[in-house]
């Protein structure tokens, strides 16, 4: 169990002597391998647990809490005056961060969801779009349709056709703006976005 300690003890040079015990920096002869005991870490669990984290993620939690009280003992500044009650603080805000973490991932999944939706419209809509597509390729400059199935359909990054045409990235880059402006133009006058 940490014990508090000043800020830096006088010729401790390594932080974490501080939290071990300058006498014995690695912790052997008197069991601080662990800055927490039995006791602090059952009520880091239970906070955990409470606060809606599952069963799976508690080892987790725990490793958090005791990597935070290394990092505050490493970094010099003063152990806490109790340990347990600033353990259970830690843990109950890891709860909070696991709940918003997860609320994160469902809204990405509803996002990705609703884009892949999106990606694939019905058979009609997927048929005229890909015609009105055809359609506007044909219509394009030979110089402006070639960057563009160079690019969209055989999905080459545009360093790769810039060295297969051997023209610069630039001038790559300037084609395949043109001709995404032009196609979206021209999607826009049929209607079909």
């Amino acid at each position: 169990m940490l014990r508090r300690k000043t800020r830096r003890a006088e010729g401790v040079d390594n932080p974490l002597d501080v939290a071990r015990g300058a006498d014995d920096p690695l912790g052997m002869t008197q069991g601080v391998d662990d800055p927490l005991d039995a006791a602090q870490e059952r009520r880091v669990r239970a906070v955990l647990a409470l606060g809606g984290v599952p069963q799976s993620d508690l080892p987790d939690g725990v490793q958090q809490v005791r990597l935070r009280l290394l990092e505050r003992a490493a970094s010099g500044r003063e152990a806490p005056r109790d340990v347990s009650a600033w353990a259970a603080v830690v843990a109950s805000n890891l709860a909070m961060d696991w709940h918003r973490a997860k609320r994160r991932q469902e809204r990405i999944g509803e996002r990705l969801a609703s884009l892949r939706q999106l990606e694939h419209p019905s058979g009609e809509d997927s048929s005229v779009l890909s015609l009105a597509v055809a359609r506007g390729l044909d219509a394009l400059p030979d110089a402006l349709r070639q960057v563009v199935v160079l690019r969209f359909y055989a999905d080459l990054p545009v360093r790769g056709i810039a060295e297969e045409l051997g023209i610069p990235e630039g001038t790559v880059k300037s084609r395949l703006h043109s001709a995404v402006r032009a196609l979206r133009a021209r999607l826009h006058e049929d209607e079909v976005v």
